[in-house]
Parts: structure tokens; sequence; C-alpha cells
């Protein structure tokens, strides 16, 4: 075991004191992990869009100060009591939604929404005893998603903490934690284009290249790119999208426009921008008898979704998926091969890199719309 196993550790965290303010380097003491979670030591850590938003806090329950930060890579510290699976050394990714391997739908070959961990955006202690893991003068501050990765140190539940390939580099497979896999896995595991099939995307940032990416691995020979931002038509065509849509240079809505140029409708969508009319346009633009829509953004919590059923009657499909359909500690280690064998690009995903002296630039460059993603060197 480690030399700090057991004891508290003292380091450096990010912490969020109130919404919408600048974060702070602080001192933090992080408690030694108690049954079935496991303390990680974060050496990369990047920004993700859904950190700006409960950052921000505007379309949600406030919980401060809290540290923040889901999407990383990093090392076994130490185990609790009932950790046989992990130990310290490994090389991990923590995951914000996790896999118990219990309950009924871990159990389940199609479902990863396990009843236990399964994400939380409230909560900001621990499940086991309802207390926070990181102090600063005896006062909690809050977890975030049950990772908080913006700190050198921190603590999660077992069955969030997926156990990977060492040799496969953190600074690059950090990603696969949150937005990639996200994206990735909605077109492969869920909408499943054929061979030589049209895909729309909507939404271009890192969720949606990813998908998009997703649909060029599947053999997929049109993938039309739907954004807003002109800006991301360039940036886009690495990631296999072929034709783009701004839906602002069109009178009529979206699907009319993407059903005439695909000679009644896409094979497959994928919608990641949360937005309630890009979710209904991705579904009524899929070709009737065969099409399937898949929903990836999280909408605004009082979104309706309205459409005729006749576009259902018609044949078409559907589908929601979280996290891409991967199970955390089960399937992720195999996403981070596909990167070892050359089969998935991270590179092109990340665009910056800042110490983690400096995170509150990356919440700039991505405030800006100007990154896809950024790393946060922790020994900066």
């Amino acid at each position: 075991m480690s030399s700090t196993a057991g004891q508290v550790i003292k380091c450096r965290a990010a912490v969020s004191w109130e919404a919408g303010k600048p974060l702070v380097i602080e001192e933090v003491e992080v408690a030694p992990p108690k049954a079935m979670e496991v303390r990680l030591k974060i050496l990369y850590t990047s920004l993700c869009h859904t950190d700006v938003y409960f950052w921000e806090a505007k379309g949600q329950t406030p919980v401060f100060p809290r540290i923040f930060g889901h999407e990383a890579g990093g090392i076994v510290e130490s185990v609790g009591e009932g950790v046989t699976d992990l130990a310290p050394g490994d090389h991990v990714l923590p995951i914000f939604t996790g896999e118990c391997r219990e309950c009924a739908h871990c159990k389940s070959e199609e479902s990863n929404m396990c009843d236990l961990l399964r994400i939380n955006t409230d909560r900001g202690v621990m499940i086991s005893d309802g207390q926070s893991r990181f102090s600063i003068n005896g006062k909690p501050i809050y977890h975030f998603l049950g990772t908080s990765t913006f700190s050198e140190y921190t603590v999660l539940h077992v069955g969030c903490v997926a156990k990977i390939n060492p040799a496969a580099p953190l600074d690059k497979v950090c990603v696969i934690s949150c937005g990639i896999s996200t994206g990735y896995g909605a077109t492969v595991n869920v909408a499943r284009p054929p061979k030589g099939s049209t895909v729309a995307v909507f939404g271009l940032g890192a969720v949606g290249l990813a998908a998009a990416e997703g649909a060029r691995a599947s053999g997929a020979s049109r993938i039309i790119g739907v954004d807003l931002n002109p800006k991301r038509f360039e940036e886009a065509k690495k990631f296999g999208v072929t034709e783009f849509v701004n839906p602002a240079d069109h009178k009529k809505p979206v699907q009319e426009v993407l059903v005439e140029m695909t000679n009644g409708g896409v094979d497959r969508s994928v919608e990641c921008t949360g937005n309630i009319n890009a979710m209904i346009s991705a579904f009524e633009c899929v070709h009737d008898g065969w099409g399937v829509a898949v929903l990836v953004g999280v909408p605004h919590k009082d979104a309706e979704f309205k459409t005729h059923p006749v576009n259902f009657l018609n044949e078409r499909t559907l589908k929601g998926t979280f996290f891409g359909n991967y199970k955390p500690r089960t399937d992720i280690p195999g996403v981070v091969e596909k990167y070892m064998n050359k089969e998935l690009e991270l590179e092109k995903f990340i665009t910056h890199s800042v110490p983690f002296s400096e995170i509150n630039k990356a919440f700039d460059l991505m405030l800006k719309g100007e990154s896809l993603r950024c790393i946060i060197r922790m020994d900066g």
C-alpha cells in the first residue's frame, strides 16, 4: 500500500465558491476512501460543457462550494475496504456514472443505467454515508457527479472507476471518460448506421464530432453536419463530415431541407445539442420505413417533444441514449483499446492544453467556443 493510505491527504484543488465566479486554487483535505471507495491521484483532466453548465448554475439546484471536473485520467492511490478489482498503481478513468454489477440494469445486456450509481447532478456527497471527502478547515467542499477531478486527489465509488491499459497515455485517453464515448457510442452502439448509409449529426461540438467519427467508422457514405456556427464546418471535415447545413441559411425547417437533400430523409440522425427544436428536427428528418433518430443532448427541464404520431406509424424510430450505451467498467477499457489500435483518433479532439494553475483559461476558451477539449495538466 502507498505511504499515504489511510491518511488524510492535503493537496491542491480548484474550488468553485459561487456560481459563475472564477475557480480558486485552494489547499483541500481529502479523506481516505471508505468501504467500496477508491482514492485516485488525478494526472490529467479536461473541461466538458457539463462542468460549465453546472458552474453557471442557471438551470438547476446550485450546490456550492464545489469541486467540478469529471473527464480525467489518473492512478489509484489507495482503496477502501471490500475493493478487490483495483489496487494502488492501477491506471484508471473516473466515470460520472457507474456500474455496480448487482442491479437489474447492470445485469441487463441492453442497459447501462445502473440503479445505484447512475448520474446524479444534485448530490454533492458520497452515497455510502452522505458525507463529503473534501474539506477546508473542517468545512465540507461538495463533490460533483461523484468524480470531482479538478483536484490532485479525489475519492470515488469503485463502480465509477474503469481500469485501463497502463500503456495508454492518460493525457489523451482521459477524454474517453465522458464526451467522446457519449457521441461515438451513440452512433456505433445505438444508431448503428449500415455501411453506405446517410447520417445527419446535429451539433458539431466535441460530442457531435465524436458521433460523426462513429458514423465514419461505421462506413456511412454521407455525413451531414447541422450547426448554427459556420466556423465549425471546416474543422468537422477532419471527423468525416461531408456536407453542412446551417438552419439559419434556410427559410423552411431544417428537417425539410434534409429530406430534400437525401431523397426522402436520412437513414440515421444523432442529436447532440439538447435544443428541443433540434431534437424534433432530428426525428422528422429520418426516412420513413427504416429511419432511426438518436437523442444525446440534455434538454431544458420544461421542454416538451412534439411531433405527429403518424411519423411513428410510418416506421420511423426515436431512441435516447446515455453515455453512448457503454457500461463504464465493462466497456470503457475496450474503447481505450480502440485508441491503442489506431481505430479511434483522439488527438484531433484535443485543441488546447493548460497547467492546473491556469484552469480558468479552459473555461474562457469553452465559453468563447474556441476549444473542443482543453487538457488540464495537474502538475502545472
